[in-house]
């Protein structure tokens, strides 16, 4: 499986920018990523005041080469620079070693 992390910084963001983020991600990017020919899963991740972060899992190569490629060419108006009011700092591929589903089991949803 291949991975993909994409991570802005929250450091010099706007005051409620974290909420903005979390209503994005509910109400557009959830849906835009469900059911996404090529992607595995997707998790949103913040810690308040200083990151938010995308982090995929593909199933081959060629899928996260194709979106990271993509989404590298317009990183900068991508709607999470826009609500954010800078670019990612960090665009990183990598490997996933493996996945363990918990007990409780795994929740797809839009809100945690």
């Amino acid at each position: 499986m291949k991975g993909l992390t994409v991570r802005w910084s929250l450091v010099d963001a706007e005051d409620g920018v974290e909420q903005e983020l979390a209503a994005y991600v509910a109400d557009t990017s959830h849906a835009r990523f469900t059911g996404m020919a090529g992607l595995q899963y997707k998790t949103w991740r913040q810690v308040p005041g200083q990151w938010f972060e995308g982090c995929y899992v593909f199933a081959t190569d060629e899928a996260r080469a194709e979106f990271q490629s993509a989404f590298e060419l317009t990183a900068a108006e991508s709607p999470g620079s826009k609500i954010i009011g800078s670019s990612p700092i960090l665009i990183e591929a990598c490997d996933i070693v493996a996945i363990a589903e918990g007990w409780d089991g795994f929740t797809a949803a839009p809100r945690a």
